[in-house]
């Protein structure tokens, strides 16, 4: 057992440091230089009034509400998650699932507001249909993604944020870390 865990964080930390991030332009930076574009991004659009909008199925909508709970509670910026459950099951029965969170964005998104989508595939078409709904309203979009490096969400974000590897655990723990990182980059210039 004990060889077993330190397989899985010595291949955590080789994940994490292949990590890729890219902005609108197609450049490509590793994870440190990803972050720093990434909080900017964030922090510019939250310190001018806009919001943070969350979304993602299963683990990655635990991420969702988790993180959006933490950047307004610990970093004061305006941020919700799409996942109340009555809200979701009313859009998937009336709309479909395909619609989930394309709906939500499209009533509630402000232009200059910022999606924060993540997907593990990158291929969840509720969550493609939200990023389009939210380019449609004018709002920047963040993503994480796994799996492919050609997957469709990689290329809908104005930042992306890719983890290498065809593992739901690695991609999802990942994504979480990549959160947090985030907030406590744009925690730590305020001081």
């Amino acid at each position: 057992m004990k060889s077993s865990a330190a397989d899985f964080y010595r291949t955590m930390c080789a994940l994490t440091e292949s990590i890729l991030y890219t902005g609108t332009g197609g450049d490509t930076l590793d994870l440190a230089s990803g972050v720093a574009a990434g909080a900017e991004l964030l922090h510019r659009r939250t310190q001018g009034g806009n919001k943070l909008m969350f979304i993602g199925n299963g683990a990655s909508a635990a991420i969702s509400s988790h993180m959006a709970t933490d950047f307004w509670k610990t970093g004061g910026m305006r941020a919700l998650a799409f996942n109340d459950a009555s809200g979701l099951t009313c859009i998937g029965n009336d709309f479909g699932y395909p619609h989930l969170f394309e709906k939500p964005v499209e009533m509630f998104a402000d232009e200059g507001d910022v999606l924060v989508a993540i997907s593990s595939s990158g291929r969840s078409e509720n969550i493609l249909r939200a990023a389009a709904a939210a380019r449609a309203k004018k709002c920047l979009v963040l993503t994480l993604s796994g799996f492919e490096p050609d997957n469709p969400l990689r290329a809908l974000g104005d930042g992306n944020f890719y983890v290498p590897v065809r593992s739901y655990g690695q991609v999802e723990v990942l994504h979480h870390s990549i959160c947090h990182c985030l907030l406590d980059t744009i925690v730590a210039t305020r001081r």
